[in-house]
């Protein structure tokens, strides 16, 4: 079997055990798509997986969102140091919260990762109520200091940045800047009105659930929760910038191959290479993140490779940058190796078990194609 073969049947036998109902996993190497897999089903009971399938990207949208701001910057629209409030004078009175940065926004270091709008998900669709509560939020920790996942508030400050800067609502910059031009045509941040939602269905499991057990999932009350919430049509229609997006394996896997590349693909440049490298370069690394409870090392809007933790690989070369979703969902870029990865799945697994499954198949494909 050679390591093609090897990272075929890794895909395989996630699905053969249960792992998830349903995958995509899609890699890109050297700009050109060599692995673009599907299989099981699109829920417990759905039709078969198909490679244009959608699914909910949860916390993977957050570099969408995050590219879509280095371009304001590269516009000349703000840079990295100004202060929120200069662009978003609204944002912030005085006090310590005038001093966050767009910065600080990009790398989770503002001190606005607790916020009162994280769990009011029934307004998360409107996007005033969420502007007004980014306003109305205090900061935790001087902005700086440390840093924590700004699970939710992330996407709202990085999209009002965007329309601040550019006039241009976050899901329109991206479909007119990023996702048309590089050709990811299943991709949205907010499906239009008009067009239907063919979106994944989604399972949450308990700790060494198997999918294959009868009503699998509906004792394991947060994954349950979380796979009901993001199951609902709304959600997928919203505009939430750090977890709303639906798309493919194969769409991230060739942003992240843009990326990869220094920002240009297939003659399409989506951002400049000096950009891309200030993206992934460290802002700061902490070790014990105040919301996730365990190391890590920040970019501007990607997290950065190095640590047991990131979930591109067992042990990732720390030049290696991406994004992991919501117990189901991890996309990196390795620009040495010129290489990009997409896995995706339907199932929300505890986060060991979600860590075994992505490890296991970057481990495959890097020993493959790397």
């Amino acid at each position: 079997m050679d390591t093609i073969e090897q990272v075929e049947a890794a895909f395989e036998t996630h699905l053969e055990a249960g792992l998830h109902h349903g995958a995509q996993l899609a890699v890109y190497h050297e700009g050109d798509l060599v692995l673009d897999l599907a299989g099981g089903t699109t829920g417990p009971d759905g039709e078969e997986t198909t490679s244009d399938r959608k699914h909910v990207l949860f916390s993977c949208t957050k570099p969408y969102a995050g590219v879509a701001l280095h371009r304001c910057v590269e516009g000349g629209l703000l840079s990295y140091d100004d202060p929120v409030v200069e662009h978003w004078p609204e944002f912030a009175s005085g006090g310590e919260k005038s001093e966050i940065t767009v910065r600080q926004v990009l790398s989770h270091q503002a001190g606005l990762h607790e916020t009162a709008f994280d769990t009011e998900f029934e307004r998360w669709s409107d996007w005033e109520a969420a502007v007004e509560a980014m306003e109305a939020a205090e900061t935790t920790f001087s902005p700086g200091e440390t840093a924590a996942y700004h699970s939710l508030s992330y996407g709202f400050l990085v999209g009002e940045l965007v329309r601040r800067a550019s006039g241009t609502p976050v899901e329109e910059f991206l479909d007119e800047r990023v996702f048309a031009p590089l050709g990811m045509a299943d991709t949205d941040l907010g499906i239009p009105e008009g067009e239907p939602d063919t979106t994944a269905s989604l399972a949450g499991f308990a700790p060494g659930e198997r999918a294959r057990e009868t009503d699998a999932g509906l004792d394991a009350f947060s994954n349950a929760e979380a796979a009901a919430l993001f199951g609902e049509e709304w959600l997928h229609r919203a505009v939430v910038p750090a977890a709303s997006a639906t798309g493919t394996a194969r769409d991230m896997a060739r942003f992240y191959s843009c990326l990869a590349k220094g920002g240009e693909l297939d003659g399409t440049r989506v951002l400049a290479e000096e950009t891309v490298q200030e993206m992934a370069t460290e802002q700061v690394a902490v070790e014990r993140d105040d919301t996730l409870g365990v190391p890590r090392r920040y970019g501007l809007g990607v997290v950065l490779g190095g640590t047991p933790w990131n979930k591109f690989g067992t042990i990732s070369p720390g030049r290696v940058f991406g994004h992991g979703g919501l117990g189901s969902i991890v996309g990196w870029a390795d620009p040495e190796a010129d290489l990009a990865f997409s896995y995706v799945t339907n199932g929300i697994r505890e986060e060991t078990e979600h860590a075994l499954r992505v490890n296991a198949l970057s481990d495959a494909v890097r020993i493959a194609f790397a």
